[in-house]
């Protein structure tokens, strides 16, 4: 039987373009083991897919080609759009929801992101010229552009070795910026995804963008 998949694009611009391809599995019990899952996400080839495993509840499993992760900003974002919760359930914890004028909202811990790189930038330039790191630490590549304004130019690079060189759009990273930064930033990710992440006032820290359906993954 072809599993239940639908394609969501995470983090699209006001006119759907660009964004991060997500896969969801509406129906987990189709792939009841870690090893189908894993099997099916690394099939898939997006940066991760999502397996939803208690619809009502929003218990949800997710993975990359490679790993299955505890946490992740943008496939939570999308499965937040889709079931239209106010929480979804993690290993890690609790994810408020919230939707406000077009953007989904969820409010996590920075403690809960996986090991990221923040790396600064002198100009939007510079971070556009970069090649794709040998696989080796996730680096998060950014530069100011617009401080005042707390606009941000950035680029995700996982360094996994599965075939994902460049991530569109990665909302992880993005909150995990704007906990270290103190502040509120509007990001411009890849060719053009955007990602909205600021802190909050209880340890949290929100991250939220446009989600839409798409046909097929394709980027």
């Amino acid at each position: 039987m072809t599993p239940d998949i639908l394609f969501l694009r995470v983090f699209c611009d006001a006119n759907g373009n660009h964004g991060n391809v997500l896969g969801v599995v509406r129906d987990g019990r189709a792939f009841p083991g870690e090893e189908s899952r894993q099997a099916l996400a690394r099939e898939l080839g997006l940066s991760e897919t999502v397996f939803i495993d208690d619809a009502h509840r929003g218990i949800v499993d997710i993975y990359t080609p490679g790993v299955r992760l505890p946490f992740a900003g943008y496939p939570l974002v999308g499965v937040a759009w889709l079931l239209g919760l106010e929480r979804l359930e993690l290993p890690v914890g609790s994810i408020p929801v919230r939707r406000a004028d077009g953007f989904t909202w969820i409010s996590a811990r920075a403690e809960w992101v996986p090991p990221r790189t923040l790396r600064q930038y002198g100009s939007t330039q510079e971070v556009d010229a970069l090649e794709a790191p040998e696989p080796g630490e996730w680096v998060y590549a950014w530069a100011w552009q617009d401080e005042a304004a707390g606009r941000v130019r950035a680029r995700g690079f996982p360094g996994r070795g599965d075939g994902i060189n460049e991530d569109e759009a990665t909302g992880a990273a993005a909150l995990l910026l704007a906990d270290r930064l103190g502040r509120a930033v509007a990001v411009t990710q890849g060719r053009g995804s955007q990602i909205m992440a600021a802190p909050g006032s209880d340890g949290t820290t929100h991250i939220g963008g446009r989600v839409c359906a798409v046909e097929k993954p394709a980027c």
